[in-house]
């Protein structure tokens, strides 16, 4: 790593431990070289949710039989403001007999991903959705809720999580 770049990086931690920055009240404190290794900065749970309130939040749902999931998806971008974090939040809900998983699978520069489970639940109940992702440009992230939580054989379509809203101006 450069050593200008390393020093960018612990001048922002440094600001980022004092609670100087916008949206840092909360923020877990990191080593530089923690930083410098990882060039990400470890926030807690309500740092993450603070600092995403500045960014254009986007609704998602998907439903498949008698299970449902909805939440919010928005992209944080770092202290050096090079590096970028999809953070999906929601419920996956089940209203009825039998298990529902919700799924999620990822395409990085053309390369496809296998689908991972993140939620799952039984009967009638909910589930917390609460996740975070590396995000570049070229990535496309999908979802969708299944029957049962083995594989992803019996589901609704997959809904893209990477498609931004065009704001008018």
């Amino acid at each position: 790593m450069r050593r200008r770049t390393r020093a960018a990086i612990t001048a922002a931690t440094a600001l980022l431990a004092a609670g100087t920055l916008p949206g840092a009240a909360g923020a877990a404190t990191s080593t530089a070289a923690n930083t410098a290794a990882d060039t990400t900065t470890a926030t807690t749970a309500g740092a993450a949710d603070t600092a995403g309130a500045a960014a254009a939040r986007v609704p998602w749902s998907v439903r498949h039989g008698s299970a449902s999931a909805s939440g919010e998806r928005w992209v944080q971008t770092s202290v050096a403001g090079i590096f970028h974090t999809l953070v999906i939040r929601g419920e996956l809900t089940g209203s009825g007999e039998g298990c529902h998983s919700l799924w999620i699978r990822y395409t990085h520069d053309l390369a496809p991903s296998p689908p991972r489970r993140y939620a799952e639940v039984c009967g009638s109940g909910t589930a917390t959705v609460a996740l975070r992702h590396q995000y570049r440009p070229t990535t496309s992230g999908y979802l969708t809720v299944c029957r049962g939580n083995d594989d992803t054989e019996d589901c609704a379509a997959w809904q893209n999580i990477t498609w931004w809203p065009v704001n008018g101006g």
